[in-house]
């Protein structure tokens, strides 16, 4: 099969959810599932009844269904829960997590994957985050076990994932060295992942599973040149995300200055080298900005196989934005009046991040006031040696007290938002607290949602997955 020329995005907590994947990858490109969260939308997806049956089908098809069918005693609740029912959350992971923890991460990656796939032979890759090294080797074993055929990943530098991919595909046992703060460089802290202990029986049934392909997501030729010299294993292509893609952004190279508007600036430093670029001799897509097709016939000129686009794919009707918020953004969008700011402030990861302004969302300060911090999913959360010589866990997000006590700078709690809550809110699983208080969303997009108003065609009040890539390719016709 040939290479796709357009990779969808994978956006936020299920944004890019198993629909959208799906629905791109009919269209003979490539979909792409968000690996963020996801044993936390399963739970979600389960208590609320999971009404089409579709988690319960996939669970169903698991390589090991006792184990599967005890995610769906403890979570599934016919019927759905009730209104003011609180979601449960899954444990929050540590350098020890246990079997179930795993199991339960692995077996809502692997249900991700296989709907995805289901009934087409397609591509479907995953996106997910270098920063969360706590989850992803369980992530990536249940993403491979639903056949997955590409592992994107961006937010760090993933040397490790190559060989990681080349062990998990022969059922071997894998480490992955921690970035833990205030640890020094003759210091290993790792997380652990054994297929056959989380799974036992898992490597007589499947001996070996598909290794997927690996495509870094970079935004320098240093960066991809670092890692074609210091990874483990092969890698198979390059995503070069540029500063105007939704959600988190490669930092400016050097200092960090703002804009009016309190956006870091990019320059000449942070545009990527095309020429070298194909001197390393392998595909790459370009991504942020890209969602017309004129760009992506000069981005195919320029010598990339294709492109990645995730805004146009947003406010489609298979992504799983919230459907309120998605009817309410894609108005401001057609009357010309969206807007959208890179926060250099508002992502506990420290990357700036791409937030759509709408009303009764974390964009307005008085919703983000509002909130009580509260940090009870953790997956954003950085590993820092504690005084003691152990590893403990913080994030910028939760209660400033908290924080500082455990040896964070007060300064770097400011303006920070909890994305684990705010976007499993936007996907439509906003927690609700004891106080009360529910959980709001927070939206994000890349800088540019012009495309929409050329996709749709007049009179029209929405738009498919289809439509975006027909538009893209230069299928559509005039209205």
């Amino acid at each position: 099969m040939s290479l796709p020329i357009v990779i969808q995005g994978g956006m936020g907590v299920a944004i890019s959810d198993w629909r959208l994947a799906r629905a791109v990858s009919l269209t003979g490109q490539m979909g792409v599932i968000s690996g963020t969260g996801l044993n936390g939308v399963m739970i979600s997806r389960l208590m609320d009844g999971d009404i089409a049956g579709n988690i319960q089908r996939a669970l169903n098809h698991f390589p090991i269904p006792e184990l599967a069918q005890k995610i769906i005693d403890k979570y599934y609740i016919p019927g759905g829960k009730a209104p003011d029912e609180s979601f449960k959350n899954p444990p929050v992971y540590s350098l020890n997590p246990s079997p179930f923890l795993d199991q339960l991460t692995a077996m809502a990656n692997y249900v991700e994957v296989f709907l995805a796939k289901e009934g087409h032979s397609g591509f479907v890759g995953i996106n997910l985050m270098e920063k969360l090294q706590l989850s992803n080797l369980s992530s990536l074993y249940g993403a491979m076990l639903g056949g997955v055929d590409y592992v994107l990943m961006g937010a760090g530098i993933p040397t490790q994932i190559p060989k990681v991919l080349d062990m998990l595909s022969n059922q071997l046992a894998v480490s992955y060295r921690l970035n833990v703060h205030g640890a020094g460089p003759d210091e290993d802290h790792r997380i652990h992942f054994d297929p056959e202990k989380v799974f036992p029986g898992i490597s007589n049934l499947l001996p070996k599973i598909k290794r997927p392909k690996f495509m870094p997501i970079i935004s320098s030729v240093v960066l991809a040149q670092s890692l074609l010299k210091r990874s483990e294993g092969q890698i198979d292509g390059f995503i070069i995300e540029g500063p105007t893609a939704g959600g988190h952004n490669a930092p400016p190279r050097g200092p960090m200055n703002l804009n009016e508007k309190g956006e870091p600036l990019y320059g000449e430093k942070d545009k990527v080298d095309l020429e070298k670029m194909k001197q390393l001799g392998l595909p790459f897509w370009l991504a942020g900005g890209y969602g017309h097709p004129e760009q992506i016939k000069a981005a195919l000129e320029a010598g990339a196989s294709g492109v990645q686009v995730g805004s146009a794919f947003v406010l489609c009707d298979e992504s799983g934005l919230q459907p309120d918020l998605k009817k309410r953004l894609l108005e401001k969008v057609l009357s010309g009046k969206s807007e959208v700011l890179t926060s250099p402030v508002v992502s506990p990861t420290g990357f700036p991040f791409k937030v759509a302004a709408l009303e009764g969302t974390l964009s307005e300060k008085e919703i983000y006031d509002a909130r009580p911090r509260i940090c009870d999913l953790g997956y954003l959360s950085t590993p820092y040696k504690k005084e003691d010589g152990t590893v403990g866990f913080r994030c910028p997000a939760e209660p400033v007290d908290i924080y500082v006590r455990k040896g964070g700078n007060p300064e770097d709690t400011v303006g920070r938002s909890c994305l684990c809550n705010n976007l499993l809110a936007t996907a439509g699983y906003p927690q609700k607290r004891k106080s009360g208080y529910i959980e709001k969303p927070i939206i994000t997009t890349g800088d540019d949602l012009s495309m929409v108003t050329k996709i749709m065609k007049k009179g029209q009040t929405r738009y498919s997955a289809e439509d975006v890539v027909n538009y893209l390719l230069g299928k559509t016709k005039d209205s």
